[in-house]
């Protein structure tokens, strides 16, 4: 059921005096203060992108990434219908889904006309570093200055049966006799009941972290398993920590100023075939510095970089294959 907002002013002697909610003709500025102020709707968001073309040829009012790296569409309803604007951020969602860290990175360029790289905004917004493996689940957002009660129900239902990441977001406005505007804002759904349904009902549903075991399977299949255990027996004592994702195995290791928990080296088992190789992702810079080994070195141990990452902000970080288990004897003799 939709909540009634009302505001009052308290006047000189504790007297209320209500301001009355007015109609908000044109919910474009909702977009724009979203952009420049995502934090109203959310603190844990970085807006990536505005108005960005889907393959579908739909258009996203406003794509964000969260803390996790997660993709987050923020949708605004305007003049759709509710099974318009439901349909319309579900088919954003499908296509959001299969974003690949170059095509995000693409989207932020973009949006920041190439003046800040992706990892720089998200450094800046969250005092963290960019995560290698991104996108790992998504999230929508409904906005609107009201929600009609068929939306309410179809956004309630696919978060309660499915655990689907989805919220809607109204913002009442009002204005006050001297023309003073006062904005409020109201969830559908308690934030955090979204999320936990997600995390409990929806995580069935969702890519979960692979266990060593099933990543051996996977790189046995695609015809990498000698290489892969060849890496992962190589690597693995000489890290700080190893995390699983539900695509890849990352190696870190503490270092820097801070001594924070960087990523070296990420292993892409599912993304790898014998004919290529074992796909990783590596950032040369911090190997060197880790193992304290001369990086032209490294370089010339390595397989040559198929693609580079300048958005890392360092010199040499991107993708290789590891073509077989010479390459892997090669590096470890290299750090060791």
């Amino acid at each position: 059921m939709t909540q009634e907002v009302r505001l009052w002013e308290i006047a000189d002697g504790d007297n209320l005096k209500e301001i009355k909610q007015s109609k908000l003709n044109l919910e474009e500025r909702i977009e724009s203060w979203l952009e420049n102020d995502i934090s109203i709707i959310s603190d844990d968001l970085l807006v990536i992108g505005r108005q960005v073309d889907t393959d579908f040829g739909g258009i996203i009012d406003i794509l964000c990434l969260d803390v996790d790296g997660d993709v987050v569409i923020v949708e605004l309803k305007r003049d759709k219908t509710p099974r318009g604007i439901t349909a319309q951020v579900l088919d954003y969602a499908s296509w959001v889904k299969d974003l690949s860290n170059e095509k995000i990175t693409e989207i932020s360029n973009r949006y920041y006309k190439n003046t800040l790289s992706i990892d720089e905004a998200f450094r800046s917004k969250f005092g963290e570093e960019y995560p290698e493996v991104i996108n790992e689940s998504h999230k929508m957002m409904v906005v609107a200055s009201e929600i009609d009660s068929k939306s309410e129900r179809i956004i309630k239902y696919l978060s309660d049966t499915y655990g689907v990441g989805i919220n809607a977001i109204t913002f009442n406005y009002f204005q006050s006799a001297d023309g003073k505007e006062y904005l409020s804002r109201v969830f559908l759904i308690e934030p955090s009941e979204v999320e936990y349904k997600t995390r409990t009902i929806g995580s069935s549903r969702k890519s979960k972290a692979l266990t060593f075991d099933e990543l051996q399977e996977i790189a046995d299949q695609n015809g990498v398993g000698n290489i892969y255990k060849k890496a992962y027996e190589g690597f693995y004592p000489k890290f700080d920590r190893i995390t699983r994702h539900a695509t890849a195995l990352s190696f870190k290791g503490f270092m820097g100023e801070g001594n924070s928990l960087l990523t070296i080296i990420n292993l892409f088992p599912p993304r790898s075939n014998s004919e290529l190789g074992l796909l990783a992702f590596i950032h040369v810079d911090r190997m060197a510095s880790y193992f304290n080994c001369d990086k032209e070195l490294l370089l010339n141990n390595l397989p040559p970089f198929v693609k580079r990452q300048e958005s890392w902000g360092a010199t040499d970080v991107g993708d290789i294959f590891f073509k077989s288990e010479n390459d892997i004897d090669s590096l470890i003799s290299i750090i060791s």
